[in-house]
């Protein structure tokens, strides 16, 4: 019987009986910097990870009106919230820089887009996924932006109530669909990262992609979601978890990365097909201590 917990990136298969995708999030992590992005992503490309992921905001849409003028530390001063979010926003040249890159490197990008002009910027580039950030859950407008691209979309579960979920399901549809489980908090404490709701979506899902989205720190539950059947894993990736942002001390350094990945591939190896056998490597074993035959 044919296999339809699959879902196409690129030239590529992702779901039950492939590897795991692993995705690394630079997200906001750079800090404005197109060389920082860069650094991010040769980290990623070194530690093996398949993919890495970018957010892009329209700052005017997404920033409250009155929040702009609100005034905050930042790497460059203390400036307006506003003026700050133009900051860590690519320009359309940079971001052609960083998709380069990305090709250069031989490693899958794609972007989480916040808001409908998001989408049309990142469009230009034309990535082989996108992802709607557990915020854009309940967005109705641009759950249905995203379908008529007809491109393969994560959607991230944090924050979200079951009827929500199903609500957005239903608004997406099942085409070109994958569901991350998340918790959004950053960074997320062990008792609430509930991993069990992987195995919960796959049951709702049957034919649907299930992946996991983790915030909280260490590398032992993403590896947990991976031997639980998350087909994707994502983790937000960083030079240094003391570099400045919000997001930072959530995220994996790259030398955890290389950790985080060697330990799935072995997991994965270890999971087996679940039948029994009995292997060569039993049989002297078998033949010399079962005393019953």
């Amino acid at each position: 019987m044919k296999n339809e917990r699959l879902l196409k990136i690129g030239e590529r298969f992702i779901g039950d009986g492939k590897p795991c995708f692993v995705i690394a999030e630079i997200g906001i992590n750079h800090n404005g910097s197109v060389e920082t992005a860069k650094k991010l992503i040769d980290g990623a490309a070194q530690a093996g990870c398949d993919a890495v992921k970018f957010q892009k905001r329209t700052p005017e849409i997404c920033v409250p009106r009155d929040q702009w003028e609100i005034e905050r530390d930042t790497p460059w001063g203390r400036m307006t919230y506003i003026d700050y979010r133009h900051k860590m926003e690519f320009t359309a040249d940079e971001f052609g820089e960083i998709v380069g890159h990305c090709k250069e490197r031989g490693i899958e990008w794609f972007a989480s887009c916040w808001d409908e002009e998001a989408v049309d910027f990142i469009e230009q580039f034309d990535p082989h996924l996108y992802k709607i950030a557990s915020a854009s859950l309940t967005d109705t407008s641009l759950l249905l932006k995203h379908k008529t691209l007809g491109k393969p979309t994560i959607i991230s579960t944090g924050m979200s109530t079951m009827d929500e979920i199903e609500t957005a399901v239903a608004v997406f549809g099942f085409e070109n669909l994958a569901l991350a489980h998340a918790t959004s908090t950053y960074p997320c404490v062990l008792r609430e990262l509930n991993l069990k709701m992987i195995s919960t979506l796959k049951t709702i899902y049957p034919h649907t992609v299930i992946g996991y989205s983790g915030h909280e720190t260490g590398l032992a539950p993403t590896e947990a979601a991976v031997a639980l059947g998350a087909a994707f894993v994502e983790r937000h990736i960083t030079l240094d978890r003391a570099m400045w942002g919000t997001d930072q001390a959530a995220s994996v350094e790259v030398g955890g990365f290389a950790r985080l990945i060697s330990n799935i591939r072995d997991i994965e190896t270890a999971l087996g097909d679940g039948i029994k056998k009995v292997y060569d490597s039993e049989l002297g074993p078998r033949k010399k201590l079962r005393r019953v035959q």
